[in-house]
């Protein structure tokens, strides 16, 4: 299939591109979908500093001044992002199956939608939930789902945090050389450390599953005590 010149192409909200007529665009092409897809597209292209305003409207071939009418700011657009990116979470287990197995449902789900997009998370990891509406109805079905689970309500937030700073470390292990604990030419030197590595590339999993159900293993019972408290 001949290539289709860029001039003629726009991102689709699925992330493919769409077919449309020569020329510039009306502001009515636009919608946030479409701005979230071409966010994302520009981030995952050439990070987070590369998403601005200007690049955003180029890559949809559009005039700023269109693109102003859907978003007032990069804050906005990263809302429309964060709104994306969470709703692709899956929290459908809360309410259905016994807590710690709809936190690991929860929690492995949170983790590889993040995995795919580590250049967001120092910035989502941070941004404000407010007026997401996406985000919000995660944390709102999460939420319940502790209290229902005994929870005491004002620990509920802090259980979450710990849980979500550990996940988003976890994304980025997902990522890292399946060598970057290899010691090189100081194995000798670090006996203790070289064998502990070899140890663990024996196993079945591979090395980020393995830390990540290790440690959620370990957040889940360390949470359940304060669930058990609460009975």
């Amino acid at each position: 299939m001949p290539a289709v010149p860029a001039a003629h192409q726009r991102p689709a909200p699925d992330g493919g591109v769409r077919r449309r007529r020569a020329g510039r665009p009306s502001s009515a092409v636009l919608d946030k979908a479409g701005i979230t897809s071409a966010a994302l597209e520009l981030v995952s292209r050439k990070g987070y500093d590369g998403l601005t305003m200007a690049a955003l409207a180029k890559l949809l071939e559009v005039a700023p001044s269109a693109l102003y009418n859907h978003v007032s700011s990069k804050q906005d657009v990263l809302l429309l992002v964060e709104d994306h990116l969470m709703s692709l979470v899956d929290v459908s287990s809360f309410g259905a199956a016994p807590w710690d197995d709809a936190v690991r449902t929860w929690a492995w789900s949170y983790r590889n939608v993040f995995a795919e997009h580590t250049p967001l998370i120092p910035v989502i990891a941070v941004l404000p939930v407010t007026d997401a509406p996406q985000t919000l109805a995660m944390y709102e079905t999460v939420s319940k789902g502790f209290l229902d689970a005994g929870f005491p309500q004002e620990r509920i937030i802090s259980a979450i945090v710990a849980l979500e700073s550990f996940i988003f470390g976890s994304a980025y292990d997902v990522t890292a050389p399946e060598d970057i604990f290899d010691p090189g030419t100081m194995a000798e030197s670090t006996p203790y450390f070289t064998a502990a590595v070899r140890g663990a590339a024996g196993t079945a999993l591979r090395a980020a599953d393995a830390a990540f159900m290790l440690g959620l293993d370990a957040l889940i019972d360390g949470l359940g005590s304060l669930r058990r408290e609460a009975d």
